[in-house]
């Protein structure tokens, strides 16, 4: 009951109705949603490039005089995202603050003595280890160095580890 006259033709010189034209535009827009929806999802599964940005000087971060750390405690640094944890036997760990489940930062609970992930739960004590799931592992590591009596971390490059063992620890020289 259309006048057709007013439908276009197509190249065969058959008439287009205007259900027919509507259903392409539809399919052409869904086809263009569902495109977009692949790139983004490209984009969301791709690697993160590493940071060209940070020079290897900008990398080490001076954390202060081994003294200031007193035994069995936690300090978080912003600047560096790592938390300096000082052992109950006078050892330091620079940790990531990054949990090793789903990459939320987990905070220093000090009145549990532990690291509670607010995103699903898991504990680490103070070295790291894990106390409760679903965290797989560890929390990762910054190495960490002592001279002269001044303790300096090296957030340029994380070592991921599975548990915790004393080889990971660096302890001041005895004078």
């Amino acid at each position: 009951m259309g006048n057709k006259k007013s439908q276009e033709a197509t190249d065969s010189g058959a008439p287009i109705s205007r259900r027919v034209l509507l259903n392409r535009i539809w399919a052409l827009a869904g086809g263009l949603a569902f495109a977009e929806l692949i790139i983004l999802l490209i984009a969301f599964f791709r690697p993160r490039r590493p940071r060209s940005d940070i020079s290897a000087q900008d990398a080490v971060i001076i954390a202060g005089a081994v003294d200031r750390f007193e035994p069995g405690t936690v300090s978080a640094f912003v600047q560096g995202k790592f938390y300096l944890a000082r052992l109950e036997d006078g050892g330091f760990l620079a940790m990531s603050r990054t949990c090793t489940h789903l990459s939320c930062t987990v905070p220093w609970v000090a009145g549990e003595d532990r690291f509670i992930c607010p995103c699903h739960a898991s504990e680490f004590d103070i070295r790291g280890d894990v106390i409760n799931p679903p965290a797989p592992r560890a929390l990762d590591l910054y190495a960490v160095s002592i001279e002269n009596n001044v303790l300096k971390v090296d957030t340029g490059k994380l070592t991921r580890r599975s548990e915790f063992s004393t080889d990971q620890v660096t302890y001041p020289k005895s004078t």
